[in-house]
């Protein structure tokens, strides 16, 4: 189900933490994980101190990103299933971050690959208990 505008705009304010947990129970839930993709790979955003993948709940998001630099990019949907077997140990191997649901302003939580394989393996066990 496609989200509203008003709903797009209430949850790209949430603060960093809420959004970390409205990505962890989107991802687990819809059993996929969203990236913007050009024809060179995956998106990066660049921190002081770590080279960044960021990754979106929904489509929508991510798609909101897709402007002014990164236009070229497509959201890209990886299964969860994909995501443990490949990305999480890939972009450990090449030391690579997470950024997690940033929003409009740049800002978001930076995990890492075993950090943010921990908490969706959290979230689906939380969700299994339901």
């Amino acid at each position: 189900m496609p989200i509203s505008t008003e709903q797009l705009n209430t949850i790209e304010n949430y603060d960093d933490e809420k959004r970390l947990s409205y990505l962890l129970q989107q991802v687990v839930s819809n059993k996929e994980i969203w990236l913007l993709t050009d024809e060179h790979g995956c998106m990066m955003l660049n921190t002081d101190d770590e080279d960044c993948v960021p990754v979106w709940p929904n489509k929508e998001f991510a798609q909101g990103w897709a402007t002014g630099e990164w236009q070229a990019c497509q959201p890209q949907e990886i299964s969860l299933a994909k995501w443990y077997s490949r990305w999480s140990v890939g972009l450990a191997d090449d030391d690579l971050a997470l950024v997690v649901f940033p929003n409009q302003d740049n800002k978001g939580l930076i995990l890492f690959p075993e950090e943010f394989e921990q908490l969706l393996l959290k979230e689906t066990k939380k969700q299994n208990r339901k």
